[in-house]
């Protein structure tokens, strides 16, 4: 076999990229390219005796206690996706927010939060808006873009907003505490969703048309809706998963269990519960969970396999280089990559691939990982949006009026895109907006 380290460090870094970037043209799955890519330079870079080390590393991620959180924030989306908790949560909300002009869009980006805080799963919270809140407003007479615009950046939210699945992954990358996560990610994800509602009612107030009133006609079929049990369920388990970590009663994997025993709780109080109902969310779970774990099992295999070539050291020495010294270029660089990265890839291997070079730059460079980990995650908000592979506006098409083409779901999501930027570098300039609570 061709022996990978007559190349050097640089050279073989850049087959590395090349092999990876050919084998994702060629349509296979991101979780298969890295492990491929990882078994090859392995066994050309080291021989067969370098297998058992990788192998224990993919033990030590799997077998990650913090993991089991995952499965149960996705099956409590899967669950809340199947009941009609979000359904009634919207109705309530749309009748405080149809009284003021884009009202009823600020209201999607609230039930967008409340939903965030429930599961932390961007897929289902991006389709459940697309289902509730996207024909609303289009009947309503709101202006399309700016309706399309606002249901696919609230369902976004969940990315930022704890317990965010990004946040945990980004945890066990990093090593660092989840809770930590969770406490640091809750203000910038709060102002960016401030900017989205204070956006929303400017642009609306500029332009009345974009968001007509409601007739005395419809006000009073608003009339008929049951607040308490369209409040309760929602706000008792958000109080139930949150505030149990918060308090330090229940670490995150025992809070995301709580979380799950609620839903199905609540679901059997408003006789929604079903055997049909647990099937589908438990397949969902599978689906989801698998996808991420095996991605992770390949982006692990792949950077233990890049750093024991020495690889890590590589890139860091370069990106240094290359700014110099000068802490804010680093910083910089780092996220212009992670854009171009989540561009192309699902955010779960961009963040397994790199978290484990950045983290150790900024730790070197003496700032705070878990600041980092908020600033990764408003990265990672930006490429959810982001065409060409923007997976919130894909979830969104999949559920959306047929008439509304992926291309204008783009278009009308470039205002938000603008405003992540701005929170991104609000919290770069200041990190205190994540450490608020040190």
């Amino acid at each position: 076999m061709f022996d990978f380290s007559d190349m050097g460090i640089a050279y073989a870094s850049l087959a590395m990229l090349a092999m990876m970037i050919f084998l994702l043209l060629t349509g296979m799955q991101l979780a298969f390219v890295t492990g491929f890519v990882a078994l090859v330079f392995a066994l050309g870079w080291f021989g067969v005796d370098s297998l058992p080390l990788i192998s224990s590393r993919l033990y030590s991620f799997v077998g990650s206690y913090v993991f089991l959180a995952v499965p149960m924030f996705v099956l409590m989306a899967a669950l809340l996706d199947r009941s009609g908790i979000a359904k009634d949560l919207f109705d309530a909300m749309k009748v405080v927010g149809r009284r003021v002009r884009g009202g009823v869009a600020v209201q999607t980006l609230v039930v967008a939060v409340i939903l965030a805080s429930m599961s932390g799963v961007i897929g289902g919270e991006t389709v459940l808006l697309g289902i509730l809140a996207l024909p609303q407003m289009l009947r309503l007479g709101y202006n399309r873009k700016l309706a399309i615009g606002v249901t696919c950046a609230g369902g976004a939210l969940g990315t930022m907003l704890p317990p965010s699945i990004v946040l945990i992954i980004y945890g066990l990358t990093a090593s660092v505490s989840i809770g930590d996560l969770f406490k640091a990610s809750f203000l910038p994800a709060f102002i960016l969703a401030l900017m989205y509602m204070v956006y929303v009612l400017i642009l609306c107030r500029l332009n009345p048309d974009y968001a007509p009133l409601p007739s005395d006609e419809e006000l009073a079929v608003d009339r008929e809706i049951n607040f308490f049990k369209a409040l309760f369920f929602p706000l008792l388990s958000v109080a139930t998963v949150l505030g149990s970590i918060y308090t330090g009663i229940a670490s995150v994997t025992e809070a995301s269990a709580l979380g799950v025993v609620g839903i199905l709780i609540s679901a059997l109080i408003r006789g929604e519960l079903t055997v049909d109902m647990l099937k589908d969310s438990a397949k969902t779970t599978m689906n989801t969970c698998g996808m991420i774990i095996w991605i992770g099992i390949g982006a692990t295999a792949l950077v233990g396999v890049y750093n024991l070539m020495g690889g890590i050291d590589f890139v860091e020495t370069t990106i240094l280089s290359a700014s110099g010294g000068n802490t804010t270029v680093t910083i910089l660089i780092m996220m212009l990559i992670l854009l171009v990265l989540g561009m192309f890839l699902d955010w779960v291997g961009v963040a397994l691939l790199t978290m484990p070079i950045f983290v150790p730059i900024i730790i070197g460079l003496g700032l705070d990982p878990i600041w980092f980990g908020v600033v990764f995650c408003l990265n990672m908000q930006v490429s959810f949006l982001s065409p060409p592979f923007g997976p919130a506006a894909f979830y969104l098409k999949s559920v959306a009026p047929k008439d509304i083409s992926l291309g204008e779901i783009f278009q009308s999501l470039l205002p938000f895109i603008v405003l992540q930027v701005i929170a991104l570098s609000l919290v770069i300039a200041f990190p205190q907006l994540a450490l608020w609570w040190q």
